[in-house]
């Protein structure tokens, strides 16, 4: 039965290329999500009506899907959090972001079952389910790349938009200070301010509030002038990360052409003690280094955080005496 177990785990978790029978499953919840996104924007036209059958059947199979996937989810979430008990890798998958994610996935088609009244409220929520993409995503090598810059560099983007507020507040009540009694129709208060002040600084600029006065029109230059710098600070961010990963990538494939180390790859096996660990739990030489995973075709910079998976080539390197 746990080797059972196991099997499922492997299928229903993201599959490499060379795992055929996940990766084809991976495709399959790939074309389930969509065709119930397609369910879902094409139930608002109105020639929707003459297929609501069609729509709504759609709709149930592929939240029976959902369900199932959910449930095996949730049944082999031992293998998915190996350092938790049965009962605490199950309940930490499900108040997980992407446990979250599975659940509101399927929920609202069921609860107007239940609660009538509260229908249209519960298909809102159904708009979520496209966030099941990512789950995809996140095995491929540029989404990765964006994770790991944001994760690094989130102390600094932090920083740059709390710069960002306090000069939307301070240049919204400066213009309601000015404007105020000249047009208070489109001035009327802090808010009106605070509008003005995010349309300007993030050089978007609808025109629907804009200055009148000499004093309003010189603050207006000076605070456009200030946003297009300060909306500039979190894409110089983004981009000195970027360079800074791939930096770190071209120098992992330099060390191996170099005398100076060297090198050993291991592949993981599937009873490996290092399987489903996170770099930072490894017991590994002070004298040796993670350099690189290769998971199939990827290339991945590793974190503390990273998670050793079966069949990853892990690249160390160690200086020659």
């Amino acid at each position: 039965m746990r080797k059972y177990k196991e099997r499922i785990f492997n299928i229903i978790q993201i599959g490499t290329k060379d795992n055929l029978l996940s990766r084809s499953f991976d495709y399959f919840i790939v074309i389930v999500i969509f065709l119930n996104l397609f369910a879902t924007l094409f139930s608002t036209y109105k020639e929707s009506e003459r297929y609501s059958e069609v729509l709504y059947a759609i709709e149930l199979v592929t939240s029976v899907i959902f369900t199932i996937e959910y449930i095996l989810r949730v049944w082999t979430a031992e293998y998915l959090y190996p350092g938790e008990s049965k009962i605490g890798s199950k309940v930490k998958f499900i108040f997980s972001f992407y446990g979250i994610i599975d659940l509101l996935t399927f929920l609202p088609f069921y609860l107007p079952l239940f609660f009538p009244a509260g229908a249209v409220a519960f298909r809102l929520l159904r708009v979520i389910r496209i966030f099941r993409l990512f789950k995809i995503n996140t095995q491929y090598d540029a989404f990765n790349v964006i994770t790991s810059v944001l994760k690094e560099k989130k102390n600094q983007l932090i920083s740059s938009c709390v710069m960002i507020l306090i000069l939307m507040v301070a240049s919204s009540l400066c213009m309601y200070s000015v404007e105020h009694d000249v047009q208070p129709d489109a001035f009327k208060n802090a808010f009106s301010g605070i509008w003005w002040s995010a349309s300007t600084l993030l050089t978007v600029g609808y025109g629907d509030i804009y200055p009148v006065t000499t004093i309003g029109k010189v603050l207006a230059i000076v605070i456009s002038f200030l946003g297009v710098g300060m909306v500039a600070i979190p894409t110089g961010i983004i981009s000195a990360g970027f360079v800074e990963h791939y930096s770190l990538i071209s120098e992992g494939r330099n060390y191996m052409l170099s005398d100076e180390t060297e090198f050993k790859e291991v592949l993981i096996k599937p009873q490996s003690e290092w399987k489903d660990k996170k770099i930072k739990d490894l017991d590994v030489s002070r004298l040796a280094m993670i350099v690189m995973i290769r998971r199939g075709d990827q290339v991945i910079i590793p974190r503390g955080d990273t998670v050793i998976k079966a069949d990853d080539k892990v690249i160390m390197y160690t200086k020659r005496n």
